[in-house]
């Protein structure tokens, strides 16, 4: 039986190069976007699905599972990977108006994403969910807080569902790429080649979703980085607790401890 793959954001950019990637090693997919035409023609050209979803909208992605199971008999794979940029500025201000929007499709997405896509995979007897981050979100970004915000909140949830659901064999982690050739960094594509930042090629972005998928960890966060090769990154632990002055952390091994415990 065919394995069975969701993309969000399918449409265009790194969302249609997985699609056409999956397609490429005999998943079906069911490819969502609010473009429906972009997003039609590409499940055409791979032999997919289409559905129109508005990842702000929780039933939406709902609608898209049952699609996919409906469709192709269950979901094996869910590729969370709609997102838009805060325009990669402050030019309106701090804004909150923006926040919420862009929190909403970047961060809340995914959330609804991970909601109801979990049936499905839990059904399946487990399988993977990959949520497009950034390397926004595993570093400073004062050119687009927001964004950077909501790409941090996305890295976080994944590390954290990662542990949760690793015993129903489901695999949670997140691609984080730098700027790669898509339409979201169009306002600001020559000021990056002007100032000598080099951008990735879509196909480094789906040379490293591949590598997760052949991967076996979980609640990771793979890195994209022009030159070098993905891999997840390392994060430093937070220095343990300390009962008193030159006193050493409790011995104490509990779940909650040892995730705050520097090793």
């Amino acid at each position: 039986m065919a394995k069975a793959a969701w993309v969000t954001g399918g449409a265009g950019g790194i969302g249609a190069a997985v699609a056409r990637r999956l397609a490429a090693q005999d998943y079906r997919v069911l490819v969502t976007d609010v473009d429906e035409d972009g997003g039609a023609a590409v499940a055409e050209e791979i032999g997919g699905v289409f559905r129109r979803c508005d990842v702000t909208v929780p039933d939406d992605s709902l609608s898209a599972v049952s699609a996919a199971v409906s469709e192709f008999g269950g979901l094996d794979l869910a590729f969370l990977n709609a997102g838009v940029a805060t325009r990669f500025g402050l030019e309106e201000g701090f804004s909150p108006e923006a926040y919420r929007k862009v929190m909403a499709i970047n961060l809340d997405g995914v959330v609804y994403g991970v909601h109801a896509a979990l049936p499905a995979l839990k059904a399946r007897g487990g399988g993977n969910i990959v949520a497009t981050a950034s390397l926004a979100g595993l570093t400073a970004v004062p050119f687009d807080p927001i964004y950077g915000a909501n790409k941090a909140a996305v890295v976080g949830l994944v590390r954290a569902l990662g542990p949760v659901y690793a015993e129903s064999g489901i695999r949670v982690n997140a691609l984080c790429p730098s700027f790669a050739e898509t339409a979201i960094i169009s306002t600001v594509r020559d000021a990056l080649i002007g100032a000598g930042v080099p951008l990735l090629e879509v196909s480094d972005v789906v040379a490293a979703f591949d590598a997760i998928l052949a991967g076996q960890g979980t609640g990771e966060a793979w890195f994209v980085q022009v030159g070098r090769a993905p891999e997840p990154f390392a994060f430093r632990n937070v220095p343990g607790p300390r009962t008193g002055a030159g006193d050493k952390a409790p011995s104490a091994d509990t779940s909650v401890q040892a995730a705050f415990q520097e090793g």
